[in-house]
């Protein structure tokens, strides 16, 4: 799964889980008890169901950032002075952007 598919079902999933609870609050004020229930039950269930989903989703991300660490890892471990090179640049740039505060 690819980071943009990733990043497509986490907010499609967070825009169920909005929908249902906003239909459920904007819902509560003219229902009788027995729909309220029914609005309560379905908003159980889409919480279950996006932790599932969005736990999934950390997952792959996580997997995905320890991949990205450890290929530049190797990549610093095979150019040593590159590495440094870059990490120097990025000094700079940070102090730079720092003193100008």
């Amino acid at each position: 799964m690819s980071k943009d598919t990733t990043s497509e079902h986490l907010r499609a999933e967070l825009k169920s889980l909005a929908d249902t609870l906003e239909e459920v609050l904007s819902a509560s004020t003219d229902k009788s008890k027995s729909e309220l229930e029914k609005l309560r039950g379905k908003a159980e269930k889409a919480l279950k169901e996006s932790r599932v989903r969005l736990g999934d989703t950390g997952d792959v991300l996580a997997k995905q950032t320890r991949e990205a660490a450890a290929k530049a890892d190797d990549y610093v471990r095979e150019n040593p002075w590159t590495g440094v090179g870059i990490g120097a640049a990025i000094g700079v740039v940070l102090g730079v952007l720092l003193t100008r505060r």
